[in-house]
């Protein structure tokens, strides 16, 4: 009973860190979102369904999960969607220092994005019951 309480309360606190670094480009979401997952996959399968039930995670949680990889439009948006909040947070602060280190981390995120594997064939769309 604690066990699960104090489980889910992590995965919550971590899914609200991870849907904050949606917006942060510092901020990384997977490793958050994935926390959550496994923590709601112990500890309330109903939190887990919902959570893989998502517009914006179920997916990505499924093929992570399957081992699938990410399919071409997910790895674009997340490109883009980068790039995007990259160039936004380097007009806010005018730092040179900071521009560098946005650099830094745009091209690293971008390497590892397109390096992780396709999606090949449909995927699945139901929920699972456990990561």
């Amino acid at each position: 009973m604690v066990r699960n309480a104090l489980l889910t309360a992590i995965g919550i606190a971590a899914l609200a860190v991870g849907g904050i670094g949606v917006f942060l480009p510092i901020l990384p979401t997977t490793p958050f979102v994935l926390l959550a997952a496994a923590c709601f996959a112990s500890s309330s399968p109903r939190l887990y369904a919902k959570l893989e039930g998502t517009r914006y995670f179920g997916e990505y949680l499924r093929n992570y999960r399957d081992g699938t990889g990410i399919s071409p439009k997910a790895r674009w948006t997340g490109v883009a969607f980068l790039w995007i909040t990259l160039t936004a947070s380097a007009l806010v602060f005018r730092h040179l220092h900071l521009w560098i280190v946005l650099a830094i981390v745009g091209v690293c995120v971008t390497a590892h994005i397109l390096t992780i594997r396709r999606t090949k064939g449909s995927v699945r769309t139901e929920p699972a019951e456990r990561l």
